[in-house]
């Protein structure tokens, strides 16, 4: 009884641990890629090239 508990623990865990860093790499790709963030991040990567 406890193996089968275990393993349907486990299991569960698992699928949704999936799930859920599936979801957040969705959101970072989503966000990362919206139109509105190219400036902010066009003017990110020009920063190290900018003399002081």
């Amino acid at each position: 009884m406890t193996t089968s508990t275990y393993a349907w623990l486990a299991h569960f865990a698992q699928s949704t641990g999936v799930l859920y860093f599936m979801g957040i790499f969705l959101a970072v790709c989503i966000y990362a890629f919206w139109p509105s963030n190219r400036a902010r991040f066009e003017e990110a990567a020009r920063t190290p090239l900018r003399e002081d």
